[in-house]
């Protein structure tokens, strides 16, 4: 029965997000796993939510099995095996969480402290090595609870559905009604700023979607073909009549070997669409370290042509980018020979006077990360990414929702620049508020504002979650060694 109910938990868990979108059930999801673990031995505990974790990951990214398979030449087999030990790796913080809560449940401090071990130990997830949804993406779109995010992040969220949770696995246990009293803070989040309100701004940027095969063999024609049809695309919306002109033209992140500090034959295009349009070009490029290692870099050329400065990415994606250790019989994803070097520094990028920050793809999984930018005085986001190797999956949803977080944290509009889609405009709140058609090559107008407000977030960071961590391990042991002491042979 137990193990039935911490399944339960996981299929919870896995229809809160896309495709299923089922958000309303984010704040109950953990309570059937609770209610078990309140009831269960150490061992078992750990064992059945590890199954559940496992499970969770297996439902909510079976799109890395077809990357994999697909992009990284393991065949069907292949991709299954790996992705298999890939959940069973991450099914580990739910066991630990498992495992712990129960020795937190039985105290009257329950709910605040379980709410903490949840938060802080997603929060160590991108430290472990992979970082995707924290529990509180599934509340992107709920009014009340955002207004948190700017305050504590996305870990702000994930706490008080994880509060919510223990109280209802509570109530299942009959515990005393006064163990619920914690939930009368929850109304105090009336008490924090609204979320801005929703409009449509006049500066624009032109986002070119190219869709561009991401197993596509690359000659010298077909690269010139490339760059001619990317310049085209960004001559006809930049220079569209009766329009103001754009700010910026962006290029997303691209399978394609874009060479623009060692390429001349690329590098004069991309000058001469930034002289013709009399307008700054932001392009997703591969540079090179000293030691001749690749960077997946973001590079920024002025409205005169001129090589401004570049970013290259720092949190690079596992079996994408670098293979980790361990798995050296999985072919590396990207194209590029060797692994990918990981960049070293925040760069923003200057725009009419202004700054810009640019994340690129995976980076938008990492709160910790974006905040950067906008400390560094990057007053509006672009995100360029490909997304092109995850097919028609939930992982576009999924990604999505990642940096409409990011956006709602730091108070920024953020301008989404992919390959095949999903593109589009976010505004401070996280809404999502312009799109392009997906899987359709195109160049279009997205619309964005500059704000300069520096959130609490965007300051202080994962201070919260941190605490969180801190607390909800210590709450655990406080209850293990009370445990220890009252029945020595558990």
């Amino acid at each position: 029965m137990n193990l039935a109910l911490a399944l339960l938990t996981a299929a919870l868990l896995i229809l809160s997000f896309p495709r299923f979108d089922l958000v309303w059930l984010a704040p109950v999801a953990l309570a059937p796993l609770l209610f078990a673990m309140a009831r269960e031995r150490p061992a078992r505990r750990f064992l059945y939510s590890w199954v559940a974790g496992a499970v969770f990951w297996f439902g909510v990214c079976y799109w890395i099995q077809f990357v994999l398979a697909v992009h990284g030449g393991l065949g069907q087999l292949g991709g299954w095996a790996v992705f298999l030990l890939f959940c069973l790796a991450k099914g580990l913080h739910l066991a630990v969480f498992g495992w712990l809560a129960g020795y937190i449940l039985p105290k009257p401090w329950a709910i605040p402290a379980v709410a903490a071990l949840w938060a802080g130990l997603e929060r160590t997830h991108g430290t472990f090595g992979f970082a995707w949804l924290a529990l509180g993406n599934a509340g992107i779109d709920m009014g009340v609870p955002m207004r948190l995010a700017p305050f504590v992040g996305v870990y702000g969220l994930s706490f008080v559905f994880a509060a919510m949770a223990t109280a209802v696995a509570l109530v299942m246990l009959r515990r005393p009604r006064r163990e619920l009293i914690w939930l009368a803070l929850f109304p105090l989040l009336f008490l924090l700023p609204e979320l801005p309100q929703a409009r449509r701004p006049q500066r624009s940027l032109v986002a070119v979607q190219p869709v561009i095969d991401d197993d596509q063999q690359w000659t010298l024609e077909s690269l010139e073909e490339t760059v001619r049809r990317l310049s085209i695309l960004s001559l006809q919306s930049a220079l569209a009549p009766g329009q103001r002109d754009p700010e910026l033209i962006a290029w997303p992140e691209v399978p394609a070997p874009f060479y623009y500090e060692s390429n001349a034959a690329f590098r004069e295009p991309i000058n001469q669409l930034a002289r013709t349009t009399r307008t700054p070009v932001l392009i997703g490029t591969v540079a090179f370290t000293p030691s001749g290692a690749p960077l997946n870099s973001a590079t920024f050329v002025s409205s005169k042509g001129e090589y401004v400065g570049r970013y290259d990415k720092i949190f690079l994606v596992p079996f994408g980018e670098f293979v980790p250790p361990f798995f050296t019989f999985v072919q590396k994803i990207s194209s590029e020979t060797g692994d990918f070097s990981p960049g070293k520094e925040i760069v923003t990028f200057p725009l009419n006077g202004r700054k810009i920050g640019t994340f690129i793809c995976y980076e938008s999984v990492f709160p910790h990360l974006v905040r950067q930018f906008a400390l560094k005085g990057a007053e509006v986001f672009v995100n360029l990414s490909n997304d092109g190797y995850f097919g028609n999956t939930a992982a576009r949803e999924q990604h999505l929702k990642n940096v409409r977080m990011r956006s709602a944290e730091n108070r920024r509009w953020t301008l989404r620049v992919t390959n095949n889609g999903i593109s589009g405009a976010i505004d401070p709140a996280g809404r999502l508020t312009e799109t392009m058609p997906s899987f359709s090559s195109r160049a279009d107008r997205l619309h964005y504002d500059y704000v300069s407000e520096v959130t609490p977030y965007t300051r202080h960071g994962d201070w919260f979650a941190w605490s969180c961590l801190a607390g909800g391990l210590l709450a655990a042991s406080a209850g293990a060694y009370r445990k220890q002491k009252l029945n020595p042979k558990d």
